[in-house]
């Protein structure tokens, strides 16, 4: 295959950066990840992020003269057309940063940003083992939790580039604090930063349980002893599938989606989370539209973000982005 037929994709998450370089065909020809350590500051995190995607070109035999294009996804807000990174909620002080000038310019390539969960429903809807679906909604359960649409075979980004903000709808409107500012969203209650959180609150109290002890609790940390029975982990996971349930009935109320794919580092949990998730979302939404609709885990696993870049970055290639 030629350089048109790869591309290197980078995925700047809260919490890890992974790339790898992708060809048309949806093959991972290599992938690497390392922690993101937002506390260094953009750009620290940047030249990492750099260095990562030169691992992941050795990794596939290649330099940057061997691909057409470099495919950025990111938790936005962001303006794609720009290319600037405007303060996501999981990278602080990633206000107004030029990431796909600063990308470019690393690479000598055209580079293109796509917000993350955008470019995951990209990913599934190209490179997935779904078939013969024309409405799909993709939602990212990570650090934070976002989204994305394909509407009649057609990507969605909205008027400002970000459509697709699931994270925020609004479940409690009294609820808790979000990082966006507001209360109540789902990101408050089923992002793995907030599963943590709330683990740590309930453990403040007295109830037994077997995460006392531990140096550190995190959302894999709540769903493994969940799992094994411990009451106040399984009080915090119930609480954070019964969040989920019911914000993907309401998005499927909405969009009357043919499909729901669940990715991210949270749905590690595999079963543990689907299963509850899907048995509340599909019981709770309107009969027409959760009859017409089934709720699955993405098929990439943690290589989800990289694929949806590649995909982003082959989408703005066909459409005559210039290499």
């Amino acid at each position: 295959m030629s350089r048109h037929d790869h591309v290197l994709a980078l995925d700047i998450g809260g919490t890890k950066l992974a790339a790898g370089v992708m060809d048309r065909a949806g093959q991972l020809r290599s992938f690497v990840q390392i922690p993101t350590r937002v506390e260094d500051g953009p750009d620290k995190v940047i030249g990492r992020l750099t260095e990562l995607g030169h691992q992941a070109l050795a990794g596939a035999g290649r330099d940057p003269s061997g691909i057409a294009a470099v495919g950025i996804g990111c938790g936005g807000p962001l303006d794609p057309v720009t290319g600037r990174v405007q303060g996501p909620p999981g990278l602080p002080y990633w206000d107004d940063v030029p990431i796909v000038d600063l990308v470019s310019a690393a690479y000598d390539r055209p580079a293109f940003l796509e917000n993350d969960g955008t470019a995951a429903v990209l990913g599934e809807y190209r490179f997935g083992p779904w078939r013969d679906v024309a409405h799909m909604l993709y939602l990212t359960i990570s650090t934070g939790v976002g989204g994305g649409l394909v509407l009649d075979g057609q990507v969605y980004r909205g008027a400002a580039g970000n459509g697709g903000e699931f994270g925020h709808v609004v479940i409690d409107w009294n609820g808790r604090l979000c990082g966006c500012g507001q209360r109540g969203c789902v990101e408050a209650y089923a992002s793995g930063s907030s599963i943590a959180r709330r683990a740590v609150e309930a453990l403040a109290g007295d109830e037994p349980s077997s995460m006392r002890g531990l140096p550190s609790v995190t959302a894999e940390t709540v769903s493994t002893h969940a799992r094994h029975g411990d009451p106040l982990a399984r009080l915090v996971w119930d609480e954070t599938t019964a969040a989920l349930g019911r914000a993907v009935a309401v998005m499927i109320n909405v969009v009357e989606p043919q499909l729901v794919v669940l990715g991210g580092g949270v749905t590690r949990a595999g079963d543990t989370l689907l299963l509850p998730v899907r048995h509340g979302a599909l019981s709770q939404a309107m009969r027409p539209a959760g009859a017409a609709a089934r709720v699955e885990l993405s098929a990439h696993g943690d290589a989800v973000g990289v694929v949806g870049a590649a995909a982003s970055a082959f989408l703005h290639l066909d459409n005559g982005a210039s290499t």
